[in-house]
């Protein structure tokens, strides 16, 4: 792929487009907003798949082969109350134990094999909103990967942040290394400096969602048990919804709802920092969420389920 070929991908697309979402979806409760926009834009997305990308945490005992399987069957629930089907497949038990070694699952080979299929003309668009180990594996197993396929990933903060120490990217440094370096087209939305800024309340979820339908009442219900905890409740608080903005950028006709430039692949390093290596191929970097109208999106297809 000549350089000129991969900034002409790390444009938004401009027609219905193929797409995996690979999701740690029972972490939080952000991936279920962003599978339900995933599934709920036809117009835009054509979905072939959804991935379960492992994750450590109080939620997964700290195991991340707990937290993908975990994760598989919320993705199979949030997928029931849309009424839609897509293939769903295990990820990765564990992190890539080097830069160099796949760790083979359901979700490496689905994303290898399916690769072969797409073109640098004709890509398949991947979107990341956990670890990225599964994507990693694939690049690492079918070099194909790198030309036909763009990899959206939030993951890892804005390169002017104090430090790169974030969830989806400390968990596999190595993964997300692999990818940085591989050439793949990539969309990188960094998490606190850009996103953190998607931010939404209790009275907003409760106004736009509360009866509207069975998806809308279990996203409000999540989001609250998440967040309306005795300590907050007598307190104002809002929630970022973090992983909406992934799906979003495959509808984001003229900067619809995220701006930002073109820049030198950074590396991420093992001790939580940024480094710039040169030369360095170039990627896509978020500056920029705009909030209120990507909500206003978001609440219109949810309530419209």
């Amino acid at each position: 792929m000549t350089e000129a070929q991969r900034i002409e991908a790390l444009a938004p697309p401009r027609g219905p487009v193929d797409a995996v979402l690979d999701t740690d979806a029972f972490n939080e409760i952000d991936d279920q907003f962003a599978i339900s926009l995933f599934m709920l834009c036809p117009e835009k997305i054509n979905p072939v798949g959804i991935t379960a990308a492992p994750f450590s945490n109080v939620r997964s005992s700290g195991d991340p082969a707990v937290g993908m399987e975990k994760s598989f069957e919320e993705i199979k629930k949030v997928l029931g109350l849309i009424k839609k089907e897509v293939p769903v497949l295990r990820g990765s038990r564990g992190y890539l134990p080097d830069e160099k070694t796949p760790v083979k699952s359901e979700a490496a080979d689905f994303l290898a094999g399916l690769c072969r299929n797409y073109s640098p003309q004709k890509p398949l668009y991947v979107l990341a909103i956990g670890a990225i180990t599964n994507v990693a594996s694939a690049i690492l197993s079918e070099p194909s990967f790198r030309e036909n396929c763009v990899v959206v990933w939030l993951g890892g903060n804005d390169i002017n942040w104090k430090d790169n120490r974030e969830f989806n990217c400390f968990q596999d440094v190595a993964a997300a290394r692999v990818v940085f370096d591989s050439g793949v087209p990539l969309i990188h939305l960094p998490c606190s400096g850009v996103v953190d800024r998607f931010l939404t309340t209790k009275y907003e979820l409760l106004h736009w969602l509360s009866g509207k339908n069975p998806l809308c009442d279990y996203l409000l219900k999540a989001t609250l048990d998440h967040c309306d905890t005795p300590e907050k409740a007598s307190k104002p608080w809002s929630k970022v919804i973090w992983d909406v903005t992934a799906v979003a950028w495959l509808l984001n006709d003229g900067e619809r709802f995220i701006s930002g430039r073109l820049i030198p692949s950074p590396r991420p390093q093992y001790d939580d920092t940024w480094s710039f290596p040169s030369p360095r191929h170039f990627i896509f970097t978020a500056q920029r969420i705009k909030r209120d109208a990507l909500f206003a999106f978001l609440f219109e297809k949810l309530s419209g389920a």
